[in-house]
Order: C-alpha cells, then structure tokens, then sequence
C-alpha cells in the first residue's frame, strides 16, 4: 500500500506542480508561398514555388529532398508493383476483402491500366538558389537536390521551384473524377520538401501509407475555372472577391471579368497543404462557442442533404467532449471534404468519401495526433492510426452515453492479428509490413488497444492526465514512442519501458490463467499463471457465494509501484510478480467453500488472447 500511494502522490505532485520539462528538441522551419494555375480541360497545372527553409539543426546540408508523390500513379511505378505484389497474398480471414486477397482495396491493379491522360505526374524543372541552377536527380516519388553550396546550421536559404504537374485518375488519397464524382481532390499536389530531423533525412518512396512533414507556413494561390468552388485546409484571404458562400455578411461580391478566379489561402503552423474544387460544391457552416468554425464541403444531390446537415449538426455537438477530453483544437477552422477515396487527415481539413459521422469524427482527431503532434506516420503508425481510432472511438461513445465495452472493435481487430500468423512488431516502417492486414491491424487496433490497456496499467484516470500532459508538451514537436513513455512515466511515477518494449517493438501475447487453489493454514490459496510470453499487472476479483467480493492487484516488479485504487471493491495490494517467474499465489482468509468464483481482469481491458481460462466457476 506505500507504493500504491507513493506513486499515487508523485503523479498529483507532478499535475500539480507542472515541473514536466518542456522538450528542447530542434526541428526545420519553412515556408511556401505557392502559385498555380489549373486547366480544368487537361487536368493539368504549371506551378511556382518560393521556399524559405530554415535549417535550425547542428549540421550542414549538402542537398536537399522533396517528394514528389503523383510520379507513383504511373504504370510499374513501385506503388504500383508492390500494390499487385501484396494482393497475391490469400489471407486467412476473408473480412479482409470480398475475394481473400491481400489488396489495398482502392489501388489493386488499377495503376497498370492508367493512360497516358490519366497517370499522375510531378515534374520540377528547375530549383534556383540565389539565382543558380541545382543539380537534379530524379527517384520516382523522391527529387534528390544536390547543392552547389551547402546550407549552414542555424542559416536559411530560398529555393526558386518551377514545375508542371497532371492531376491522375483517383486512386489513392488525391486525384481528380473520384466514385462521387468530385472533379478535384488535392492531397500530395506540390513538390514538398522532404523533413529532415535528429534521425536525418526521412526520403520515404510514396508506397502506401502515410507521411511526415517540416512545419511551416504556406501562402497558396490557385487560379482556376470561375466556376470551380474551391475549399481548403487553411483560411481564405480574399473571401469578399471571391464569394460562393465565403463573403462575409452584407458584403456584395462583383462578378469575375475573366475566365478564371484566383484564391487565395494561407495555413500557418502546418505541414501540408491540402485543397479541392468541383462546379457543383455546396459549403455549409457551423459555428461552435470557444471551438473552431467547421465548414462542410460537399457535392450537391438533393437525397443528401439531411445526411450532411445531419453531420455537420454530429460534429458541432462533439467538440466540446474532445476538447475536455483531448485537449483544444488550436487552428480557427476545420473543414470537411466530401472528395478522396474514403477519408484522409489533412492540416484543419480532411477529404472524406460521404456523410459517415464516424469517419468523420476519425478523421478529424487525426488533428490531434497528426496534425498538431505530428509524429513520424510512416515509423510510427500506431501513435497516429491507433491512438486517433481510440480517441474517437471514445468521444463517439460519450457522445451516444454508451455503456459497456465500446472498445470491442479495437481489441477484437487485435485478437485476429495475434492469431492470424502474419503479425509483426508494431515498429515496423509502415511500408514494409509483409501484409497490408497486419500493416493496418498494427496501426489501428493494437495501437488503439495500447491506450486502452495502459489505462489498466496505471489507472484510467492517470491516463487521461497522461493524454492532455502529452498534448501540451508534445504539439508541434512530432513526438516519438519514447517521447510519450516518459510523459506516461513523470504523470504516473511508474516505469513503463517495459510496456513499450513488449507491445511495440515484438509480438508476444498476454495469456494468464486461474490455476491452482488449496487451504493452506486455513486459509485459500489461489494460484495463477503466465502461459502468455508479455508479463503484466494482474488484477483478479474474487466473488464469494453470500455476494460479497474482494480484488486482489498484483503489481508487475517491472513498474516499481502500483496504480491507484479504481474500484470501490476492498481491495489487497500483494507484493509485485516477478516478471521472470510464471505462477503467482496469494491467500484470501476465507475457505474455498465460500468462493463462487474467481475472475482475472473484470474489467477486460487486458489484452490476454485467451479469455476462456481467466474465470473460474466453482460448482456447488
């Protein structure tokens, strides 16, 4: 019970006091001011970037990266090959997809079929620095750009981009003429400067998965058909020129003279730009007190409508949960896009396929812990896809006031991968899993369950202290695993190396059971046992026939303490179990003829892969 209460106060001391040091982690600034000019008729564009990149890292830089990610809507680009090469895989479970294969659902072969007119490309003419040409070298979806001089630590550069690009056929993510007939959604668009931090230069292939960015500021002009409404992840500088809803109130919009209407955007403290165009767009509004303004984009179709509207009224009423819960949304706007292949997490937007609430709501705590925390998607998937599935799992379930275990979908996700045969360590670079099943199952349901199951081990309230003291030192600084283990650890005063270890960077699995149970000295003795390969905290309630119960908690020797009491339950502190031995015994002072049973983890937050053992029914 000193451990218990010892640990107990060193978190509130920590809350309290608020002595968690701020991280002093360098990381690169820039800045884009963008302008491009789209043909509606060829689906293509000419473009110019000015770049001012700062580099606030120690070292000198020889060259720089971009990518440039449309190059892999080409036919045998390694999108492409690795794509049909995934979906020869006959996968076990055949939830999967209809025909048991492996496939990324939404590219399967389709790139090897594009036309010349269709493909997608990005091609950089030139990049001048103070007037010099860059040597170029092109990689696929990577542009290496040599330096004729290098860039100095603390020093800054501007990088003159002229480059031309085609809109492909939507496939993944962007593309033009998508399922619901969206004429533009532009994700990846420009060529965008690879991040560089204290591991280096991240100069991933575009593949599959996801991405990680510099944070900057980005002034964004896009000229096109008078016609097109356009909508954004930022804010629209000249809404009263360009009307479509923008304007503000009472504020007469002239009619454009040409052809062409110029937009102008502007995102600050992002690290992507994304945006969208159709003729048929229609933007409706929310506004929500001490919260962002929400705008919802989508294609106008009468039997729609309410669906949208319905929406749009789903995530108003949300915010303040996730706020509470999470943390404030920073930026003054967010926007929802109907466009893309399904839904995809921009900087205050994202493009979603259709008026789904709950994908919606997903893709907008992606903000959370893409957009403002912005850790490393592709080495660190299951921070973003997990921890953004469990938290807008959670905000859904407050929000309907559903009881029970609202977390099923992401711990079943789970069982099927430890059980399935493909899994691998959740550390894994996103783009080399073996499977794309085990790729998404890592990222969105173990992830999703290592919060979840960390509220076991320290306690469901000292997680969400965990979550917001995260929130606050973390934004804006693209945290790592360890990064968040030490906030877990100052908040709850518990080691937790060890759950990392054993839940991130392996694949062992939880299995314990109710073993052994005797008189000894007139007394009960129940013993349990570790079959499973990843030790754990155990909780176990014992039930006795007259209804009364009582929990016994056995602390992991790898915690150096013990979480605070959760239950109103009596409740006995035993010594910590060795991580090192299998088998557990503690004594309760009442006979065995008086136990009804006797249940490891009432509250099925622990992740043991074989629950058919945790309880036992003692007959009459």
């Amino acid at each position: 019970m000193q451990k218990l209460s010892f640990s107990f106060l060193v978190g509130c001391l920590l809350l309290s006091t608020g002595i968690i040091a701020q991280p002093d982690r360098w990381q690169q600034k820039i800045k884009y001011t963008i302008n491009v000019n789209m043909n509606v008729a060829t689906n293509q564009f000419n473009g110019t970037e000015k770049i001012d990149y700062f580099n606030q890292s120690p070292d000198t830089l020889t060259k720089v990266f971009m990518h440039l990610y449309w190059n892999a809507f080409q036919p045998n680009s390694s999108m492409d090959v690795r794509s049909r090469e995934l979906g020869k895989t006959k996968l076990a479970d055949p939830r999967r997809n209809n025909d048991g294969l492996d496939w990324d659902a939404r590219v399967k072969d389709r790139i090897s079929k594009l036309k010349p007119d269709e493909i997608g490309y990005q091609n950089v003419k030139s990049v001048l620095i103070n007037g010099v040409a860059q040597k170029l070298i092109e990689h696929e979806t990577i542009l290496e750009i040599v330096l004729t001089k290098p860039i100095l630590p603390k020093s800054k550069i501007t990088m003159d981009v002229a480059f031309e690009a085609q809109v492909p056929v939507q496939i993944r993510r962007s593309g033009r003429d998508n399922a619901e007939g969206i004429r533009y959604s532009m994700a990846q668009w420009y060529p965008k400067v690879v991040e560089y931090d204290y591991q280096g230069w991240h100069a991933n292939p575009y593949i599959a998965r996801e991405f990680y960015g510099v944070w900057g500021d980005f002034d964004v002009n896009i000229t096109i058909d008078k016609k097109y409404l356009v909508t954004a992840g930022g804010d629209l500088l000249n809404a009263n020129e360009i009307g479509f809803g923008y304007e503000a109130k009472g504020v007469q919009v002239k009619p454009a003279t040409g052809n062409t209407l110029t937009w102008k955007w502007q995102a600050n403290n992002v690290h992507d730009f994304m945006w969208a165009a159709d003729p048929n767009y229609k933007l409706i509004t929310r506004t929500i007190p001490g919260g962002p303004l929400l705008k919802i984009v989508y294609k106008q179709v009468d039997s729609l409508e309410n669906r949208w509207q319905k929406m749009a009224d789903t995530c108003a009423l949300i915010y303040p949960i996730i706020a509470k819960t999470f943390g404030a949304y920073p930026y003054k706007t967010y926007t929802f896009v109907q466009g893309g292949d399904g839904g995809m997490e921009y900087p205050m937007a994202t493009l979603i396929k259709s008026a789904s609430i709950g994908t919606a709501v997903h893709e907008w705590m992606h903000s959370w812990y893409q957009m403002i925390l912005g850790s490393n998607e592709s080495l660190y998937a299951w921070m973003d896809e997990g921890f953004t599935d469990y938290s807008s799992t959670r905000a859904m379930a407050m929000l309907r006031n559903s009881p029970g275990f609202w977390y099923n979908g992401s711990y079943g996700g789970y069982y099927r991968l430890a059980r399935s045969g493909y899994e691998e360590p959740a550390s894994t670079h996103a783009d080399h899993f073996n499977t794309n099943f085990a790729s998404t199952s890592s990222a969105y349901s173990k992830g999703a369950v290592f919060m979840e199951q960390l509220g076991y081990i320290v306690g469901a309230d000292t997680r969400d202290k965990i979550l917001h003291a995260y929130f606050n030192t973390w934004k804006f600084k693209h945290p790592n695993p360890n990064d968040f283990i030490r906030i877990a650890e100052k908040i709850s005063g518990l080691e937790l190396d060890w759950y990392k270890e054993y839940w991130i960077y392996s694949t062992k699995t939880i299995d314990y059971a109710v073993g052994d149970i005797a008189m000894v000295d007139n007394k009960t003795s129940i013993t349990i046992k570790r079959i499973g390969k990843m030790p754990m905290p155990i909780d176990v309630l014992v039930t006795y026939k007259d209804g009364t119960q009582e929990m016994h908690y056995m602390p992991l020797n790898l915690m150096y303490g013990a979480k605070p009491l959760e239950t109103k339950t009596p409740t006995t502190v035993h010594a910590p179990w060795k991580w090192t031995h299998p088998d557990y015994s503690f004594t309760t002072s009442r006979a065995v003829g008086e136990i009804k049973s006797i249940e490891i983890d009432p509250s099925q937050r622990l992740a043991d892969i074989n629950k058919t053992n945790n309880k036992l029914v003692i007959p009459e």
